[in-house]
């Protein structure tokens, strides 16, 4: 399946549990030994909501939220009829989240409120960390931080599709400021309502298109003073709806899930 050409492999694992998960998903998600995908998505049994969505890296690590892949779970529970709600309640490793599903294969995600704090995100920085400077490899980049369920540091640009994303991606994913490495975002700003982006995803380098990335951008671009609540974020894959929404504080993201194969591998 994928979320704007993020793809995961959608595994049921209410009845089957995947072996030794960090090395067989690295097998997996291999893009010329395996099947290829930049994560590993396993659907479980929830005791606190309709179902639970376990989240891997390509790398064999797991992680706390997947926007893309929440559209992805519920595009997939309903497809197989594994419900008949058109609003179901998802357990993640980030917390409960809403999903609801709309016609043409679209979805709306209820992220929930991001979180601002330095120490909570996790960032080794006290307070908002909204275009605070972070010096990589003798070069200085202004960062806004925040966590959509999952840390996002966000960096403005001139130009995305011009910008060395494979050399400065894995840096700051892995500057000492990220306890828990990071998810990178390189956004420039068209309008009030149009935002673009690239992202380096941790654990699993740049992908097509990032959900819980997107949110942390628009955030992040109203929080500079760049863009009203409600924008569009355009990614390599496609575009998405974001809305910060001010009454609430939750972020809601809409956008398109996608099955591509259905299949069975011997592991």
């Amino acid at each position: 399946m994928h979320g704007l050409g993020n793809d995961f492999i959608f595994v049921d694992g209410r009845k089957f549990r995947i072996p030794n998960p960090k090395k067989t998903i690295k097998e997996l998600c291999n893009r010329r030994l395996g099947i290829g995908a930049d994560q590993v998505l396993i659907l479980g049994k929830s005791r606190k909501a309709d179902f639970r969505m376990e989240i891997y890296n390509a790398d064999g690590g797991s992680v706390e939220m997947c926007g893309n892949g929440l559209r992805c779970l519920a595009r997939f529970v309903t497809d197989e009829k594994l419900t008949s709600k058109s609003e179901i309640r998802v357990e993640t490793p980030a917390g409960v989240q809403s999903v609801k599903v709309l016609s043409r294969g679209r979805v709306t995600v209820d992220m929930g409120e991001p979180i601002v704090k330095g120490r909570e995100i996790p960032v080794n920085l006290s307070g908002r960390v909204i275009n605070r400077p972070i010096r990589v490899d003798g070069k200085e980049f202004r960062a806004t931080c925040l966590s959509m369920g999952n840390p996002h540091c966000v960096i403005f640009v001139d130009d995305p599709a011009a910008f060395p994303v494979e050399k400065y991606g894995p840096m700051i994913e892995k500057h000492n400021l990220f306890p828990r490495k990071t998810n990178v975002e390189f956004v420039r700003v068209h309008s009030d309502h149009e935002i673009e982006m690239r992202v380096w995803e941790r654990g699993a380098g740049e992908t097509l298109a990032c959900g819980s990335g997107a949110c942390a951008a628009a955030v992040a671009s109203v929080l500079n003073g760049f863009t009203d609540r409600k924008v569009d974020v355009k990614l390599r894959g496609g575009v998405l709806q974001i809305e910060w929404n001010k009454e609430t504080g939750h972020v809601l993201m809409t956008g398109p899930a996608e099955t591509v194969f259905k299949g069975e591998i011997e592991i």
